[in-house]
Formats: structure tokens, sequence, C-alpha cells
């Protein structure tokens, strides 16, 4: 049974309790960070904590916990749970105060419960095989740059998907491709660049993303970073998704158009190689 810590306490995981009066719970107020374990050791936890920082800012949310102190906590969690491979969440709301929209975030203590799971993350089935990306409209409120619990909306499209015989959706707005479901979005030219999204209110700022961008220019690879149209991504060589869950996800067919031949192209698998082998040697 895993241990998951919630509100300074490491409790077994059936015995973790918040309260029903969270505002997480009663209005999604609440943000997010998930961080990669690759050998026991935390990928990328420098620019997790930045963005966890910048949602709590830009809500208006106390912290009442030091960078250090999740620090020590995120390698308690992989300590206890014997993470090799795998995940630790963690998840802060403003708190909990009996219900009204209204709230004083200085008399609300934020609740802090963060978890692990373990998996297999370099050698998978995604890796090996690619995704099926399907696109839908991207309907989500217009702060998409703020790492919010709010998922709804990701996750039926991520059942929209699975429905239409995918592994997950292609978010688009105004005919152009925002970001992923629950990542970012990338395509790769037939003439070799890449080619993402810029930053803005409508995606999230990835830090797989970033940190894969900062790995690819330095081997000299061109990248854009302008709006892209679904049907160019169906006409590209080569797309791919990131995320901290993925790394770097080939994608294989995008609304039934296959790219690279139907599986995972070259670019992409050397991108996926590159990130793996930066991202061990900064781990914590």
């Amino acid at each position: 049974m895993r241990t998951v810590y919630v509100n300074g306490a490491y409790v077994p995981e059936n015995e973790a309790k918040v309260s029903v009066f969270d505002r997480g719970f009663l209005f999604g107020d609440g943000i997010y960070e998930v961080a990669a374990v690759l050998g026991s050791k935390l990928i990328d936890f420098p620019a997790h904590m930045a963005r966890l920082h910048r949602s709590a800012d830009e809500l208006g949310m106390r912290f009442t916990v030091s960078d250090d102190e999740l620090l020590a906590i995120h390698r308690e969690l992989v300590s206890r749970n014997n993470v090799d491979e795998g995940m630790v969440y963690l998840q802060m709301t403003r708190g909990a105060i009996d219900r009204d929209f209204l709230f004083d975030t200085e008399k609300l203590t934020p609740t802090l419960v963060l978890f692990t799971q373990s998996r297999p993350l370099i050698d998978t089935a995604t890796a090996k095989n690619g995704l099926k990306i399907i696109s839908i409209p991207d309907l989500r409120w217009g702060r998409c740059d703020i790492k919010t619990v709010q998922l709804l909306y990701p996750s039926l499209g991520k059942m929209e998907a699975k429905s239409r015989g995918a592994d997950d959706a292609w978010m688009v707005r105004d005919g152009m491709v925002t970001e992923g479901t629950s990542n970012n979005a990338f395509i790769v030219t037939r003439e070799g660049s890449i080619v993402t999204r810029p930053l803005s209110n409508s995606i999230l700022p990835g830090i797989t993303r970033a940190a894969l961008m900062t790995y690819a220019a330095k081997s000299g690879t061109k990248i854009e970073e302008r709006e892209f149209s679904i049907e160019e991504a169906r006409d590209a060589a080569e797309a791919f998704i990131t995320s901290a869950s993925v790394f770097v996800g080939p994608v294989i067919s995008i609304d039934g158009v296959e790219l690279s031949g139907g599986k995972p192209g070259p670019v992409t698998l050397a991108l996926r190689k590159t990130y793996i082998e930066e991202s061990l040697t900064r781990a914590v």
C-alpha cells in the first residue's frame, strides 16, 4: 500500500483525508505539478517548483512550505514507496472553509497532498508504437497557462479519443492547434524544422517542452515557435507530444491520416533519446 503525504503527515493511502469543505473539491480551486522519477531521482524539479509558484501567484494562493521542504517530501515519498521509475504528483488547494464563492486567502491554510505512481517511463508502448491523435474543439477557460486541477474537459477529450479508437486528442481553436489534453503539441516539417505554438494564455508552459527545446537548440535543430493548423499537422513529416509523464511521445496519425509511415519518426526518436540522456544528468 502506498504512503501519501497530506498536510504534514505521511499516511497509508486508505487513511488519507481532505475536508469536504476544501475549495479544491467544491470549486476546483487548486493547482498541481507532476515530476517524473528516473532511477529514483526527480527530473526537472526546479522548473516544476518555479511553475508551481507562478500558478499560485496568478491565483493569489498562499505558499506555506519552502521548495527545500517540498524536495524533501518528494524524496521521502520516492523512498518510502520504492519508486524507481514513475511520477510524484503534488496538489495544492486554497484550503477548506464553509462554502462561499468569496474567500479571504489570508484566513485559509492551503491543503497540500502528494502521492506517487510507479510505472515505466522509458521502455513504454507509446515510445515503441506511437500515438493516434484526433482533433477536438478547445472549449477550455481562457487561462490555460495556469496548471489548475480543472481537468474535466481534457478528461472528456481523452475519453472521446478512446471511443474513436485513438489514444489522445489535440485541441483546436480558430483552426489552430493549441495543445494536447495533457501535453504540448509539436510537428516536424518536411524541411526538418520543429514547430510548436508560442507561449500565451492558450497553452500550458510545459516543463518538458522548455527543456526539450533547449536541448534541441544546442544540437542545431531549427525550432519555430508559431501557430500551426490541424491541416498542416496532418501534412507534417512527423509529430510528437511532450509531457512529464511521456517525455517525448511520437504521434503516428492525426484524424486517421498517417504520419511518418504510421510509425515513430527518426527526428522524434532522436529528440526523445536526447531528452532522456540530458535529463538524467540533471536529476536530483
